[in-house]
């Protein structure tokens, strides 16, 4: 069997967790399997290269912050691999480059375009553990390029389509998918199984236990993901394709504090309007999620919308300089905002339960400002004070803790 193993920089984040990992990864290669690892960077290390950063430059390029960032994963397998071999077990540490793993040439945020296996085959094929940085790519200009937060999940994930693993692994400092962050809700239950679509959308909302895009390409290419404990010896949960029931079934709460809210005034109440405002912030890599759009008066319209905190500056850049372009007569913003959603299959199929949710909201006297709905979320901006309580309202009002 082919296994790919992934572990969070909590995982990796000193000698005792890296020994640890070394030997958990070793008691599967003495069963027999070929052992592949992916690592993200040592416990806060992405953080502390980005205030580096700043101190250096706070308007450095996004190419170079790049360069910097995936020195974090260099370091985390390079020691893995010592601490494998100084326990008997032959290992290698590869980069992105030396890998293979093709990616656009978005800084910061690219994606994977397709993955070599020849080098991983050639080095299992000695019978080696193979130790992979994750979180990183290299583009057509041989760049190194960061895929994002939480990357390192869709490197494994990418790692595991590309070799046809028999499974692929995410231990985190959790001991699986819960229904709501136990850290904010103590009731929280642990999830055995969770769909690929219930999974995404609690990944996409502000679940922090999966990066939402290694779910994505786990449906895409029928990777079975198994989310465990690298501190202990729990079952976990798999996250898989699971049939569609008629029971409407409420698998989680989700949060998300990353979040500001765009609104743009009195622009033309007239088709494509809509269109070129988003378009405009897609063309530079902003994603754009709850929308609101207020009924034409007097030849006008007011559009909001919600972007991630760390896109708000230059979503306001960008649409200013096309302010005249786009017909926007203002441009407001708010920052202390939240996402709240619940998630669950066969909503839409069940009355009655946006009416739960707000009802679980006006009892403990959280206002909402924008409802978004898919088939299988709910998703409500408040206040960002009001988020932690509302979560314990939602999450107590479905008995999802019982």
């Amino acid at each position: 069997m082919l296994i790919v193993k992934k572990f969070g920089g909590s995982s990796v984040a000193d000698r005792e967790r890296i020994f640890n990992v070394a030997e958990r990864c070793i008691e599967e290669y003495k069963k027999g399997n070929d052992v592949i690892v992916v690592l993200s960077a040592m416990g806060d290390t992405t953080d502390e290269l980005l205030w580096k950063a700043k101190e250096i430059n706070p308007n450095a390029s996004k190419r170079e912050l790049d360069m910097l960032m995936t020195t974090g994963e260099q370091v985390s397998v390079s020691l893995m691999a010592m601490a494998i071999s100084s326990l008997g077990v032959p290992a290698v540490s590869l980069n992105a480059y030396q890998v293979g793993m093709h990616c656009t040439s978005v800084y910061g945020n690219a994606r994977f375009k397709r993955v070599d296996t020849e080098r991983i085959q050639h080095e299992l094929q000695y019978r080696k553990i193979v130790v992979v940085t994750g979180f990183q790519g290299v583009n057509k200009y041989e760049d190194y390029a960061t895929l994002g937060r939480g990357g390192s999940d869709t490197t494994a994930v990418a790692i595991a389509a590309a070799m046809h693993a028999d499974a692929c692994e995410i231990y985190t400092d959790v001991e699986g998918v819960y229904t709501a962050d136990p850290r904010i809700v103590p009731n929280a239950k642990k999830l055995d199984v969770i769909s690929y679509d219930e999974m995404l959308e609690l990944a996409s909302l502000g679940a922090k236990v999966l990066h939402n895009r290694s779910v994505e390409m786990a449906k895409k290419y029928g990777v079975q993901l198994v989310v465990r404990s690298s501190l202990n010896r729990e079952e976990g949960t798999v996250v898989k394709e699971v049939k569609k029931m008629e029971k409407m079934i409420i698998s989680g709460v989700a949060s998300d504090k990353n979040t500001s809210r765009v609104s743009v005034i009195g622009v033309d109440d007239k088709p494509g309007v809509a269109f070129k405002i988003f378009n405009t912030l897609a063309k530079k890599g902003i994603n754009v999620d709850i929308i609101l759009q207020s009924v034409g008066r007097e030849g006008t319209k007011d559009i909001s919308f919600t972007v991630a905190q760390d896109d708000l500056d230059e979503a306001l850049r960008i649409l200013d300089e096309n302010k005249e372009t786009l017909t926007i007569q203002d441009i407001k913003h708010k920052d202390n905002v939240a996402k709240l959603s619940i998630v669950g299959a066969g909503m839409m199929s069940n009355p009655g339960v946006a009416a739960k949710m707000f009802e679980a909201l006006f009892n403990a006297g959280v206002n909402i400002n924008m409802i978004s709905t898919s088939e299988v979320r709910i998703t409500v901006l408040i206040d960002e004070n009001d988020v932690d309580r509302a979560m314990v309202a939602v999450h107590d009002r479905f008995g999802l803790g019982d």
